[in-house]
């Protein structure tokens, strides 16, 4: 195609000089497998002839023709498995053409106008990015895995968007954020860059391979030959980056300046949903269906509140990037469960204990649950300490234990100590990446997230929470109160409809002060009677 080479051409140095750079590494490597082989021919040829006769000749060509035999043996199989080993792919919603036209014509739009490629197929990712990523191995041409069909050899590389810019990007914003990824497919086409990045994406597959029991022997070629090609293979991609981003400067590019001050904001709104938001459901067994959807509410939050963020919802007259969908809600609920298996480590389909929860259902199947299920947890592991029980599972009991172990010196340490013991074995139960709070979820394969949210809590903050839990599970049981969902901070309090944020500090002086008057004089401003037994999981 033409602008082929131009864009190519267009780095310093350029992509292409790099990417030959690569390919001299595996002609030197092919050269050293092939260098046996040419010299027992030599020998052979040369013994026929009778130039090589008498001692030691016959024994030297045998050793030589053997050694050979074995380097073309193990360079063969080599060989075939950087050919044919299956690089890492992303795990993505596949996109069909049906289920998106007027995006993929607007992909289209884009090629023609800067005159590159257009992507074989259209994806979607769980993440705030967006790039190109090439499924011409192979194996992944057996798979027929992207965007629902089946890969030819040389097909051009699949778009992956980030399914958060389609619901919270305008129509003219994503295609201004698009532009410098889809001229990528310009040097992806360049079969120099082509040969060069499948060399590598092989090199890495087979190290990969040789990670396995007996097969080491594979793995330490494969590392040798990356170390070599590594810095030109870098340098490579910086140069089709650049040369991508030239060819992109003539489309829209005021407007991409804007767009992209929303992908800073959707990344952030988009952290904030998934830590404080589908977090404490997917610890439970549940997974909000609509996380895309959510962007757009807690970005609209962010804005309200935040006096930078202020003109951005002027936005939201304009047409969202989400109408070029068929189906969005159905591709948001694709993209939503594999969120959930690439940040929590959910199972890959939906079942009777990982189970899908909408909006409007969150604050009494995620939220009331998440409460009940910690103070249960509480109660046990009191039960366990041999505390007196009372007449039932009361906030007393909590307020007169963390009290009196603070006047012993222990400011609820072996508490602490017996929530966190009893959250590991309950992951170990379960398989959880997180802290299960409800039902055994079995997550099988899936058991370790991709990518972890949040580290693991110490023993003082699981106290907080747990003792937080209950105070809220109290209130909603003898004030009125009521389970909420805040977009930005997760789940939340509300007292009259109104939002409770001035309890945290009152249970870190209970928990961290042994000193339970601040929380007390809370209790009774809003009616919650602590001596009342709490309703349990």
């Amino acid at each position: 195609m033409s602008g082929t080479g131009s864009i190519v051409e267009g780095g310093a140095p350029s992509a292409r000089s790099r990417a030959l750079a690569v390919l001299r590494v595996r002609s030197r490597a092919l050269a050293l497998g092939v260098l046996p082989a040419a010299l027992a021919v030599v020998l052979v040829s040369a013994r026929l002839t009778g130039r090589l006769a008498g001692d030691p000749w016959p024994a030297v060509t045998v050793a030589v023709c053997v050694v050979a035999a074995l380097v073309l043996l193990v360079g063969g199989v080599f060989a075939a498995v950087v050919l044919r080993a299956s690089p890492a792919v992303t795990p993505t919603v596949p996109l069909p053409e049906s289920a998106a036209p007027d995006l993929y014509r607007m992909v289209r739009d884009l090629a023609d106008r800067m005159d590159v490629p257009a992507p074989s197929a259209i994806a979607l990712t769980p993440d705030c990015d967006s790039w190109l990523e090439d499924r011409t191995h192979a194996a992944h041409r057996r798979a027929g895995i992207s965007g629902g069909r089946e890969v030819e050899p040389g097909a051009a590389p699949v778009l992956v968007i980030g399914s958060p810019f389609l619901w919270w990007m305008r129509v003219a914003e994503l295609r201004a954020v698009l532009a410098p990824v889809v001229a990528g497919t310009g040097p992806s086409a360049h079969p120099d860059i082509a040969d060069a990045r499948n060399f590598v994406r092989g090199l890495d597959a087979a190290v990969d391979v040789g990670s396995r029991p007996g097969l080491g022997w594979i793995g330490r070629p494969a590392r040798l030959l990356l170390r070599l090609c590594q810095v030109d293979a870098a340098e490579m991609e910086r140069g089709v980056a650049a040369a991508a981003s030239d060819r992109a400067q003539g489309v829209d590019y005021g407007l991409r300046i804007v767009a992209q001050e929303q992908v800073g904001l959707a990344y952030a709104g988009w952290d904030r949903l998934l830590t404080r938001v589908a977090l404490p459901a997917w610890r439970m067994g549940r997974w909000p269906a609509h996380l895309d959807a959510g962007v757009v509410s807690a970005l609209t939050e962010l804005s309200r509140r935040d006096r930078l963020a202020e003109g951005y919802t002027s936005r939201l007259g304009e047409r969202p990037a989400c109408d070029l969908l068929e189906r969005p809600g159905v591709i948001d609920e694709a993209a939503s469960l594999l969120a959930a298996r690439l940040f929590h480590g959910g199972p890959a389909k939906a079942g009777p204990d990982w189970s899908p929860v909408e909006w409007a259902a969150y604050p009494e199947e995620v939220v009331d649950r998440k409460w009940r299920a910690e103070a249960t947890r509480l109660h046990e592991a009191l039960d366990a300490l041999a505390v007196p029980p009372g007449p039932g599972p009361t906030l007393d009991r909590v307020l007169g234990y963390l009290t009196d172990a603070a006047g012993e010196g222990a400011a609820g340490e072996a508490l602490a100590g017996r929530l966190s013991g009893d959250l590991a074995r309950e992951e170990r139960c379960t398989g959880a990446a997180g802290s299960g709070a409800g039902a055994p979820v079995a997550r099988g394969a899936d058991a370790v997230p991709l990518f972890p949210l949040q580290p693991p809590r110490s023993g003082r903050d699981l106290l907080a929470d747990h003792v937080t839990a209950m105070v809220c599970a109290a209130a909603v049981d003898s004030a009125d109160a009521a389970p909420g969902l805040d977009w930005l901070d997760g789940p939340v309090l509300l007292v009259d409809g109104v939002r409770r944020a001035d309890l945290a500090p009152r249970v870190l002086s209970l928990v961290e002060d042994g000193d339970p008057e601040p929380l007390r004089d809370w209790l009774a401003e809003i009616g919650v009677r602590p001596e009342k037994p709490v309703r349990l999981v």
